[in-house]
């Protein structure tokens, strides 16, 4: 599955779930030739990671799953986003159009996302964010020199 370094070693990378049931302490791991489901490794962790002899190896697979999550982006407070589809809530009210927002719960700051139309606040997962597209940005907005450096970005 690995390509050997000049050393004659290699390097592999391994999902470890871990979790605590009635007081009891367990875990279960999988080695990327497995194919896990959990795919959050780090970019800095993949860079670690031998080479791949086959291209359509569970291992390949999965680290490109790592590098797709690794891909989403992070918005900045005020920043308004499209979503790559609508998002169905709770309260079965659907949303698409949001702007980042926080909340503060104790001394933490919480983010959420504000909806076009409603101005409720919601929590969305990171992979409710994959594929979405900045809209505007508040930063640049405020600013024609940021504006005007934003818009350059996009090219």
């Amino acid at each position: 599955t690995y390509m050997i370094d000049d050393d004659g070693s290699f390097t592999f990378g391994a999902v470890f779930l871990t979790r605590m049931d009635d007081g009891c302490w367990g875990y279960k791991d999988m080695e990327e030739s497995a194919g896990p489901c959990e795919s959050r490794a780090p970019l800095s962790i993949l860079k670690l990671l031998s080479e791949l002899k086959d291209p359509d190896s569970y291992a390949q697979a999965w680290r490109q799953r790592c590098r797709d999550w690794a891909a989403i982006p992070e918005y900045a407070e005020g920043d308004k986003i499209k979503l790559i589809a609508p998002v169905t809530l709770s309260d079965g009210s659907i949303c698409q159009i949001v702007t980042a927002t926080h909340y503060r719960r104790g001394r933490q700051k919480r983010r959420c996302y504000r909806i076009e139309g409603t101005g409720s606040l919601v929590r969305l997962s990171k992979a409710s964010l994959a594929g979405s597209e900045l809209i505007s940005s508040e930063i640049a907005e405020g600013s024609a020199v940021l504006a005007e450096f934003f818009a350059g970005q996009g090219t």
